[in-house]
């Protein structure tokens, strides 16, 4: 399913599921979990329904017996859940209006848990409080067809969507159930979890397993033999959570309920290949007085526990998530950005482990990345390998972010795939990969070649579209004039001064297009022209709809027999359409072929701009290789804005028109909010009078 269609499909359901908290008076943390209930029993039951073809298709049959009934251990063997008949979602869609249906949702959760000892008590099963009818409707909604044909990818970017609603509208004491997609699929792209144990000890919701799934799959590999998962988390919902989370996906996982700072359900110390982590930050109130902290080997440096003086876990934490690690394990996670120059014991723990020569990349990240929280933050990433190596054990990658991201609301920022992937070269070139870098370059290349030969097949339709219906208009409004004096204007009102020019651009980027290459400079001359098409050509098509527009008004066209025999319509919509492939549809959030090719060219600039030779090279306000010695300098920071600098130097390539599109997303925000709180203020004076 395209993004577009997603987006929309994922809009709709909340609207729907939002319906339980509009309908019940719920809070967002009564109504989630049953929510997510509903797509667990619908992506389950998708899946069951695949495999029980599957494994139809393959059973022998028996001359008289014919083919014997299926089990469980065929559904399992095919990575597949089995539902029992009550737990099926088109049993529960089907059951007639006398039916209970909350207690038949109830007993279908309880049925599941049954069956899978992984999942006893996890699966929410408190249905009954809602009423029939806004359950029958939520079964509804939940069994359109294309959730009928919709399959595991999907399902699991749809949990994943609900997640994300959820956290932002608070479900959640600040959001620690929810990480982020982009910070999550960033440090999943840097230490490249492909093997072994792969440990969370703060899983919240899972994310980060989820995404390791993803990562493992995407290499043509199945994470079930490669990977084991291992997680902890404190709150017994977030558990669930990321029991349901793990079962949606098709994933198997180890998830323990324990406080970190007190209990290690799974005994990894020096066992984990991978740890990755979005721990609490700034939590204090950690007991340091007891037996089991002050002798924790999971703060050991040195041969010696470290514990931090101060009443802050952040360094805890840090410790260990390096502790956990094998010899040649990696660990990545997100951190307060005051960890990274924190002083006192905490400045002591950080230099014991920048002299382990462990520390192997610092990334700091922007504003809003957060649902919850709108601080900055820096994400750490440890490498143990590089402890036995003499020369990388003295480097760290300092990587400045904070610039780069993506607006997504007025409060919420994130990376786009490219720019994550742009980050990721970064990190593979500090490395020594250079092939990285190579091949992402070449595929922005290629991508924006082929929009462009889109562009321009979409721009001769357009031109012939729009010189369609301009001649049509005014053909018609030419006679009309004749036997309407009053309708001089209508012909005058379609001289367009700016036409001949407008077409002369169009016919330049087709002719600049026809024997494009994907490299760098035809490419870049090619962008310019389309960024600059965009513009005039919007213009014109709005003028010449608004002219006919006000003419159908003015001379009440519609009762025009002549004017009716035109079929404007038609041809209207379709040059709309082109329009939209060119232009995009700022209400879909679609960009058009236009901005498209303009954008793919650019990010192969922004790399090859900075990299040129195709190897890692220090970047002004960007990124710095730095030594042990440095860091000392700078009294042990890992703060990568105290290194990388400035960058001075002009930005040719800022999008002004971008920044006043993110200017006109804050706006909206600040008038939503505006509004909320007048709308506040009116009802507690409304409460005073009264």
């Amino acid at each position: 399913m395209q993004g577009k269609q997603l987006r929309k499909l994922e809009a709709e359901l909340w609207r729907a599921a939002d319906q339980l908290r509009a309908n019940s008076k719920l809070t967002a943390s009564e109504y989630s979990m049953p929510v997510l209930g509903l797509i667990f029993l619908r992506h389950a039951f998708n899946r069951y329904q695949k495999v029980k073809t599957e494994v139809e298709k393959d059973l022998p049959s028996h001359p008289q017996r014919g083919k014997r009934p299926l089990t469980k251990k065929d559904f399992e063997a095919r990575n597949s859940m089995f539902l029992p008949e009550k737990a099926q979602f088109d049993y529960l869609v089907s059951l007639p209006e006398s039916a209970d249906i909350g207690d038949a949702i109830d007993q279908a959760m309880k049925s599941i848990e049954d069956e899978y000892d992984n999942l006893k008590g996890v699966l929410p099963k408190n249905f009954s409080i809602f009423s029939k009818d806004l359950l029958k409707e939520l079964l509804r909604i939940f069994n359109k067809e294309v959730l009928q044909k919709a399959e595991g990818d999907l399902f699991g970017k749809i949990y994943e969507y609900f997640l994300g609603k959820f956290a932002m509208t608070g479900a959640q004491e600040g959001g620690e159930f929810f990480t982020p997609m982009s910070l999550v699929n960033t440090i999943v792209n840097v230490i490249e979890p492909d093997h072994g144990i792969v440990f969370d000890p703060a899983c919240g919701s899972a994310g980060m397993f989820v995404q390791t799934g993803y990562f493992i799959e995407s290499e043509g590999l199945r994470p079930a033999e490669k990977v084991s998962f291992y997680g902890q988390e404190k709150a017994e919902l977030n558990t669930k959570l990321a029991k349901m989370n793990l079962a949606v996906h098709g994933l198997e996982g180890n998830i323990q309920e324990g406080n970190t700072f007190y209990e290690d359900k799974h005994n990894l110390v020096h066992r984990a290949d991978f740890v990755m982590a979005n721990p609490p930050f700034n939590v204090d109130g950690v007991d340091k007085a007891k037996e089991i902290v002050k002798k924790d080997p999971r703060l050991m440096l040195d041969g010696k526990v470290y514990l931090p003086k101060n009443d802050n876990a952040n360094y805890l934490w840090i410790t260990y998530f390096y502790n956990y690690l094998k010899p040649t394990g990696r660990a990545g996670f997100v951190m307060a950005s005051s960890a990274s120059d924190a002083g006192h014991s905490e400045k002591e723990i950080r230099e014991k482990l920048v002299k382990t020569g462990a520390v192997d990349v610092m990334m700091a990240i922007g504003n809003n990345f957060f649902y919850t929280r709108s601080l900055p933050c820096t994400l750490w990433f440890f490498d143990r390998a590089k402890e036995k190596d003499k020369e990388k054990k003295d480097k760290v990658l300092m990587l400045d972010a904070r610039k780069i991201y993506r607006k997504v609301t007025s409060k919420v920022n994130d990376f786009s795939e490219e720019q994550l992937q742009n980050l990721i070269c970064i990190v593979n070139l500090y490395r020594g990969n250079t092939q990285k870098l190579k091949s992402t370059i070449k595929y922005y290349l290629e991508t924006a070649a082929a929009l462009a030969k889109e562009t321009a097949d979409a721009t001769m339709e357009l031109q012939k579209q729009l010189q369609l219906v301009h001649k049509t208009v005014s053909g018609f409004a030419t006679k009309y004039a004749r036997e309407n004096k009053e309708a001089k204007n209508f012909v005058d009102s379609l001289k367009f001064e700016e036409t001949a020019s407008f077409y002369e651009q169009q016919d330049k980027l087709i002719d600049a297009i026809i024997n494009v290459k994907a490299d760098i400079t035809s490419l870049e001359n090619i962008a310019h022209q389309c960024k600059t098409l965009r513009k005039p050509q919007d213009k014109l098509i709005k003028q010449l709809l608004d002219v006919i527009s006000s003419a159908v008004k003015e001379f009440q066209l519609n009762k025009n027999k002549d004017w009716k025999e035109l079929n404007l319509k038609e041809q209207v919509d379709q040059l709309k359409a082109l329009q939209q492939q060119l232009s995009g549809n700022p209400d879909e959030e679609e960009p058009g072929l236009l901005h498209e090719t303009e954008y793919f060219w650019k990010q192969a600039y922004w790399l090859q701009s900075r990299f040129p030779d195709g190897v890692y090279t220090d970047v002004e306000g960007l990124c710095k290789i730095v030594s042990q010695k440095e860091i000392e300098a700078n009294d042990w920071s890992l703060s990568p804005g105290r290194y990388v600098g400035v960058d001075n130097a002009t930005d040719d390539d800022f999008d002004y028109e971008e920044r006043l599109n993110e200017i006109h997303i804050e706006l909206e925000g600040l008038n939503e909010e505006a509004i909320a709180l007048s709308n506040a203020i009116a009802e507690n004076f409304k409460q005073i009078v009264l």
